[in-house]
């Protein structure tokens, strides 16, 4: 399927690696020039070299925390006038409800929140001056249904889905279109992170903690970065100029509802 959005220019964010790196590549694949973002140099240049020989497309590149004032000021610089916005940051950590305090909660709205709305704020404008415009927030399954562990992911990410589901309707008239990716259990540093946690707390093996993770997944597997990103891109692209304000759940069918 051509997606329409050869030529385009995308700001994606924690793109070195992982999902951000699906969503990155599936969009150059598409013929988008990209602006990367990623805290670590030297995975991001690495990142951009692949893409520019792979797909012949600009690839622009900003090292920098996206979550502080200071990154976020440094991507918009470097995204100008982009089409497109990808918003990508790591989750807090987990843990129970009596570890966390007011400083804890305040680091992941930060990160998780309020770092894609600043984004949103500063370069939906250009959008809708131009009559065109794609936001992809990857958030998580946890929005719909909530991980005990990850209640600071849980609030956080909340938010910001309550503050998109207002905000999709006001812009679309516009021709911007927003909505929400939610990743379930997909082969990152971030799965491995959880699943390292979980074999710890129950004094197994961390194949044996993937392997009862899998096994709850009716797909049978973790998700791709590939997976993840190929949704990303049709989300980004022409034909989704009638999904608005959605929650686009990838997690090979864990979330047993019928709505």
């Amino acid at each position: 399927m051509d997606l329409g959005i050869k030529g385009r220019k995308a700001l994606v964010c924690a793109s070195s690696k992982g999902l951000g790196r699906g969503c990155a590549e599936a969009l150059a694949e598409a013929g988008v020039d990209l602006v990367l973002n990623a805290r670590g140099a030297e995975a991001l240049e690495a990142t951009a070299a692949v893409l520019r020989a792979r797909y012949g497309v600009k690839v622009a590149t900003v090292a920098c925390d996206v979550t502080t004032p200071e990154g976020q000021a440094a991507v918009i610089a470097a995204a100008g006038d982009v089409d497109i916005l990808v918003t990508n940051a790591g989750g807090p950590p987990p843990g129970m409800w009596s570890d966390w305090n007011r400083d804890d909660f305040i680091k992941a709205l930060d990160a998780n929140m309020l770092t894609p709305i600043a984004l949103m704020t500063a370069l939906m404008p250009g959008m809708i001056a131009r009559g065109w415009g794609r936001v992809v927030n990857i958030t998580s399954q946890s929005v719909k249904a909530p991980i005990a562990t990850l209640g600071l992911s849980n609030a956080a990410r909340t938010g910001l889905t309550g503050y998109v589901a207002g905000t999709a309707r006001q812009v679309a008239p516009q021709g911007v279109i927003i909505n929400n990716l939610l990743p379930g259990a997909h082969a990152t540093d971030r799965a491995e992170k959880l699943d390292a946690d979980a074999a710890k707390a129950k004094g197994i093996s961390i194949a044996e903690a993937k392997a009862q993770r899998v096994a709850a997944i009716p797909a049978r597997r973790y998700g791709t970065p590939q997976d993840f990103g190929a949704m990303c891109a049709f989300l980004c692209s022409e034909r989704a100029g009638f999904i608005v304000g959605q929650n686009i759940l990838l997690d090979g069918g864990i979330m047993n509802a019928t709505l």
